[in-house]
């Protein structure tokens, strides 16, 4: 799977929300500094963070401290 294909799909999208990145990257069971830095830069653009959005971050932290989740080139 090429990431650098996805991530070029998704940016071209006007509506890249916080549960596509965040199923992609739970999917794939590895995050990286380009997952990282997408998903923080959507965060911060979005002037509001519903409750929803903040579960799917939420999922990331959990699986990161259950091992569940690999952080890769870091």
């Amino acid at each position: 799977m090429n990431n650098n294909s996805i991530y070029q799909t998704l940016e071209k999208k006007s509506e890249l929300t916080i549960e596509t990145i965040v199923n992609r990257i739970l999917t794939s069971g590895e995050m990286s500094r380009q997952d990282y830095a997408l998903l923080t830069s959507h965060v911060f653009t979005n002037d509001e963070m519903d409750e929803r959005g903040r579960r799917q971050i939420n999922r990331v932290f959990d699986y990161i401290q259950t091992g569940r989740l690999r952080l890769v080139h870091w």
